[in-house]
């Protein structure tokens, strides 16, 4: 969750881009850094390592004098946090420096090109594979602009990057690949402002454009230039941002909830930082406190949630049980607390939780520490009760979640278990060294994959239209998928008032099929895996029934067309990941029902963010 801030005008720059940073301290804490081209053409570093303040004392100790600069927090993705990996990264011969948010997919056989040709490289980073990049299109003779432009060409990933040069001391060039880490640019007078969030800037400026996946910004003091990565120019809208900070988080969205869906694929960025080493496939999970002694003396995994979070766990079984091969258990904490549930030092009990504070869940944590068992979590609010008693846990990173129905907690979640499940496949042998490195890879593509699916949401817009007036629904799915029928009904549920039930396909002979005519659409999960055939089958079935079928479905099947109604296509990946994937339509399509019906999405009826008593 790093953050970012540029500055043109006749401000000093390092004030600005400071302030900036102090206002997205949230989004970075192991290292901050900021780059300012001085009076001299030179462009001068300063950065370090901990908190901004580290930074803060720096600048007061060697300041920083210039009228353009960009700025970062950082939280590591690649590189552990030092001073040679904070950004910003300069070129080998001075010429580009650049900030960056984002995980270049490709950086390691870029890198491995590079230096092949002399380069040389200062960090760990897959950022400095962009700015080496840059300054060897320049050093070939090409100008800033193009040598920026065939850069990020060659990069593949979800990535927002800055750039600035000493050959054109009056630019600052900034770009959006994908829909995780946003640009926003700030228009004032006669000075221009760049950031991944709003709050950064919101003190100077509350005109405000917000680039989209594939566009590119070339920003002066006078003026902005938009154009999509071919240079082709596009004709920005200009968003007014109102003062109040509610406004401000909410920026460009209607909804909260719709801002949640949108901030998924950066939510995944961040629960990865810190804790995949993509260049060695490896997974480290610090805070779980995690030994081979420990995890080869568990004979059980019980996992206790509520709601959204009960769900999580259900695929979260599948993973676990996949990955390292030990039996998981899942219980809803309501339930857990009033049973007499058969524990020991040889169970750890895993609590999902996203605001650390569900009672139900902390009962059911009290009772595995008074029984013995080893007590992890997964939560997102840092602090909370369920992180402060359990002997290891896993932040979410999440960011702040104000929609009451869960959306970018749920995903980073099962991201979590997924890195828990290679985690303990690790220590208990049952994954190979060639074999993390394949899951790592797997996991590396998963934020881009999920940014594609918000390029467009026409598709839910128009599919709204048509069932916004149905009565109930029928999710189903199988496998790991069940869960997300689960959740895809829980969600309409929860904010259109809908009646939807979720069911694991092979039971919808033992009683759903009776419900089943042309008033109840049937949404099925029909994504490329072991079980697709029976669920094709499934959808025959309702079809037969006079069933009106909505498939999601993996991208480029055709023949899936021929048996559903309707088709949502989602990008493949591998099937431990595909829940992943599948939840976002869910999502979208509730969003936008709701939004059809005139529903209050963001605090629907009777509902509250998180239960805190029984």
């Amino acid at each position: 969750m790093c953050g970012i801030v540029g500055y043109i005008g006749a401000r000093d720059a390092a004030d600005v881009v400071y302030g900036g940073l102090k206002r997205l301290e949230y989004r970075g804490y192991d290292s901050a850094g900021i780059a300012v081209l001085e009076q001299n053409g030179r462009i001068a570093i300063r950065r370090d390592v901990g908190k901004l303040n580290n930074l803060g004392g720096l600048l007061a100790q060697s300041p920083l004098g210039g009228q353009i600069g960009i700025g970062h927090t950082r939280w590591a993705t690649h590189g552990e946090p030092s001073q040679r990996n904070a950004h910003p990264h300069i070129g080998m011969n001075g010429r580009v420096v650049v900030v960056h948010n984002g995980i270049v997919e490709n950086f390691l056989p870029l890198r491995e090109e590079l230096m092949a040709e002399g380069i040389n490289f200062e960090s760990e980073t897959d950022t400095e594979v962009i700015v080496q990049l840059v300054e060897r299109y320049l050093e070939s003779g090409l100008p800033f602009e193009t040598a920026v432009r065939q850069t990020l060409m060659q990069l593949e990933g979800a990535n927002a990057v800055v750039v600035m040069s000493v050959d054109q001391p009056d630019q600052i060039i900034c770009a959006r690949l994908g829909n995780a880490g946003g640009i926003t640019l700030g228009i004032g007078r006669d000075e221009m402002f760049v950031a991944s969030d709003i709050p950064a800037i919101l003190e100077y400026t509350r005109s405000m454009v917000f680039l989209e996946n594939r566009q590119l910004a070339v920003v002066t003091r006078h003026s902005y230039q938009l154009t999509d990565l071919a240079g082709n120019p596009i004709e920005p809208e200009i968003h007014q941002i109102n003062w109040d900070p509610v406004s401000a988080v909410k920026g460009e969205f209607k909804h909260f909830m719709e801002k949640e869906i949108h901030d998924q694929p950066q939510a995944l960025i961040d629960t990865m930082r810190g804790r995949v080493n993509f260049e060695q496939g490896s997974i480290s999970l610090p805070e779980m406190n995690l030994t081979a002694e420990l995890v080869n003396s568990l004979n059980k995994i019980i996992i206790v949630a509520c709601g959204t979070s009960y769900y999580s766990g259900l695929v979260g079984k599948f993973m676990i049980e996949s990955l390292a091969r030990i039996p998981v258990e899942v219980e809803y904490g309501s339930e857990f607390r009033y049973y007499d549930p058969i524990l020991d030092e040889r169970t750890a009990v895993l609590a999902i939780t996203q605001s650390g504070e569900t009672a139900d869940t902390l009962v059911a944590c009290e009772q595995a520490k008074a029984k013995g068992a080893t007590l992890w979590s997964i939560v997102n609010v840092i602090g909370s009760q369920a992180m402060r008693i359990s002997d290891g846990y896993i932040p979410m990173h999440a960011g702040p979640e104000i929609g009451v129905a869960s959306t970018k907690a749920f995903i980073t979640s099962l991201a979590d278990l997924y890195m828990l499940g290679c985690a303990l496949g690790e220590l208990r042998g049952t994954i190979s060294p060639e074999k993390m490195c394949r899951l790592v890879d797997d996991l590396a593509h998963i934020p881009n994959l999920a940014g594609q699916l918000l390029e467009d949401e026409t598709v839910y817009e128009n599919l709204a239209n048509v069932f916004h007036n149905a009565q109930d629904f029928l999710f189903l799915g199988r496998g790991i998928n069940y869960p997300i029928a689960l959740e895809g009904a829980l969600k309409l549920k929860e904010i259109s008032y809908i009646h939807a039930e979720g069911y694991p396909a092979g039971e919808m002979k033992h009683g759903p099929i009776a419900l089943i005519d042309e008033t109840m659409p049937v949404v099925a999960l029909a994504t490329n895996d072991r079980l697709y055939e029976k669920m094709v089958s499934n959808i025959q079935q309702a079809k037969t029934r006079g069933g009106v079928v909505l498939a999601i479905a993996t991208q480029g099947n055709e023949a899936i067309r021929r048996e559903a109604d309707y088709v949502i296509e989602v990008p493949e990946t591998s099937e431990l990941l595909q829940p992943i994937l599948n939840t976002i339509p869910m999502q979208l399509l509730s969003y936008h029902i709701a939004v059809w019906r005139g529903c209050d999405v963001d605090q629907p009826r009777n509902l509250a963010k998180s239960v805190t008593v029984e």
